[in-house]
């Protein structure tokens, strides 16, 4: 097989492993940010605590945990499954930071306004706070989904076939050295390059908005 084939029959697996992480983390987020708000402090603190943990564990200790441990002694998870749920652990403690980021940046006044109209919690989070926040968290969701389509070749560590994992398989049966290496290399940079200028042009967007 072609060096060059070989390698990009792992781009679908890898597009599969970044796009599922990323909406499993997106998801469980959610409940994260809300406790690292919420007004009843052990809530916050054990909110806070759960994003630090997550963040502060290497990927490929969380993807041994979930493949190593969750798939063998409670439930029979395939490797992609394991890559998935523990990137999307991972993504979950930073998505979680950037929806806070974003929550914060809506002005207080426009929660009191809203309150003193009448609407209720749910009301203001969703018609006049979230579409807020989700504008200004865009950028930096962005540029994260990019970190995750790069840090998506852990996965090869447990034997999912993504592409650094064809490519190395390549290097091994043609003994074409470096070269599948290189080919990895490009086609991460053309995966990565569309996120890279639509987080710049969202991010110029906001900065545009904001300065009017």
């Amino acid at each position: 097989m072609d060096v060059v084939e070989a390698v990009l029959l792992g781009v679908p697996v890898t597009l599969l492993v970044t796009v599922l992480a990323f909406a499993l983390g997106a998801v469980l987020a959610v409940p994260l940010v809300a406790a690292r708000r919420s007004r009843v402090a052990p809530v916050r603190w054990l909110g806070r605590v759960v994003v630090d943990v997550v963040r502060g564990i290497p990927p490929v200790v969380w993807l041994f945990l979930v493949f190593f441990g969750l798939g063998r002694d409670l439930i029979r998870l395939e490797p992609i499954e394991a890559g998935i749920i523990g990137l999307g652990v991972i993504s979950a403690g930073y998505l979680a930071e950037i929806y806070r980021s974003g929550l914060s940046a809506v002005h207080r006044g426009q929660w009191e306004a809203a309150s003193a109209l009448g609407m209720g919690r749910t009301d203001l989070m969703v018609r006049v706070v979230a579409p807020q926040a989700f504008r200004v968290s865009l950028p930096a969701a962005t540029t994260y989904a990019i970190s995750l389509l790069k840090d998506s070749t852990i996965v090869s560590a447990i034997g999912v076939s993504e592409i650094l994992f064809r490519a190395t398989q390549s290097a091994r049966s043609s003994g074409a050295g470096l070269t599948p290496f290189f080919i990895a290399a490009a086609v991460y940079i053309v995966l990565s390059a569309p996120l890279a200028w639509l987080s710049r042009g969202l991010d110029a967007r906001l900065r545009a908005r904001v300065a009017r």
